[in-house]
Order: C-alpha cells, then structure tokens, then sequence
C-alpha cells in the first residue's frame, strides 16, 4: 500500500515536465499506468499532446482514456518520455524489463529529449543488480545465448506467462531473467552483451535517465546524474 502511494505520487509529479504540443512516450508497468492515468486527465481537461506507446498493454490503456497516439512514422523525436525502473543507481543507471517492454521501452527511451523515471523507494539500490537482468533473445538463439550469460557468472531463467508457456514480447522474442548479483560495471555488462549474436536487448539503460522522482513515504524527490 506505501509502495502505491509513493508509485501515484511519483507518477503524478511527472506531469509537471509535460508542456502543451509534446509529443509524450508512455511508459509500461505499474507506476507508468498512474502517469498514463494522470495525463489522461489533463489531456480531458484540454492538454493537446500525441503519445507513443511502449507496449501493447500501455496503448490499449491510453486508446481507452482518450490520449491520442502516433507511431514512428509520424515523428522520430519525442519531447519526454515517462517510464518507470526496476532499480536505478546514484548514476542514473537502470535495469528495467520486468514488464517485458524493455526492446520498445528502449527504442521510446533513446529518440527522448527527456527520460523521467517514476519510481518508488524500493527502487533506489547503490549497486545494480538485485533484480535480475531481462535480456530479450532471438528464440532461435535461446539455449546458445543462456549458455553465453551463463559463462558470465550469471543463473539465466527462461520467463514465462501464466500458463507455463515462454513469455513473447511485443516483438515476438523471449525473456531470460539473468541472475547476476551484484553489477560493480554495467556500461561494461551491457556491451558485452550488445555484443552476443542472437540478444535483441538487454534490461541496462545507461545513460538515458534524465530525472528520476522517487516516491518516498510523502514527498517526491527529484534526482539528477552528478
């Protein structure tokens, strides 16, 4: 229940970077739908902005509260993208994924002028990696890739949907949840695995942050990269 608090009043303070005309990226996950929730009531109350959405769940939301929405065949910049995270560091760095939006989430993320992460203050670590890393694979490369990121010193885990089938994504590719423990470097993990024939996309987001607000108990902080 605190944890929803502070993801509502997060989310709600993110709305204040949101300016008439931007074109907005709508995030995935629990504290981005109350972003997406409050946006829509500005855009009813007379806010003029077009979102692009990073999942299907997300569109279908913000479809059914009125925000309208463009693809990127109609532009190739956003103003300011309101996503959530995982965990962030001091630096701003992210593991974000645990949705299963990471491929779209990322490609939303890096045409952004602004990234605001929303997040609440089980979020905030001082060294990634207490979530395990989503790594998007080629189905076709499953075994091959877990065999690679295992060599890593990873436990990778095949995600599944409710049925115990492979979970798809967006794009139709699988989720392995990589068991890392603690990442002391992670521009160094996320090249190594940019570098993995048959990985779509990793969880780490270096260097894309912004701002993060942070939820915590009743106050919204605001933190920058030093």
């Amino acid at each position: 229940m605190a944890n929803d608090l502070e993801k509502e009043a997060a989310a709600r303070a993110s709305l204040r970077f949101v300016q008439e005309g931007n074109v907005v990226g709508l995030g995935t996950g629990s504290t981005a739908a109350y972003a997406v929730r409050f946006l829509a009531e500005r855009v009813r109350s007379g806010l003029k902005i077009r979102g692009i959405p990073t999942s299907s769940s997300t569109r279908e939301l913000a479809a059914s509260l009125g925000i309208p929405l463009i693809t990127f065949d109609d532009v190739q910049q956003i103003d300011v993208t309101i996503d959530g995270a995982d965990e962030f560091d001091p630096e701003l760095q992210l593991i974000k994924g645990g949705g299963g939006a990471l491929l779209r989430e990322k490609i939303v993320a890096s045409a952004s002028r602004q990234l605001v992460i929303v997040a609440d203050a089980s979020k905030q670590v001082q060294v990634l990696g207490k979530f395990p890393l989503p790594v998007e694979v080629v189905p076709f490369a499953q075994a091959l890739v877990a065999k690679r990121i295992a060599a890593l010193g990873a436990t990778p885990k095949l995600r599944r949907d409710a049925g115990g089938n492979p979970f798809v994504t967006d794009e139709g590719h699988h989720i392995l949840d990589c068991g890392f423990g603690a990442i002391p470097d992670p521009p160094a993990l996320a090249r190594a695995l940019d570098a993995m024939p048959g990985v779509v996309e990793h969880g780490l987001f270096i260097n894309l942050a912004s701002v993060v607000l942070l939820g915590r108990g009743g106050e919204v902080r605001e933190i920058r990269r030093a």
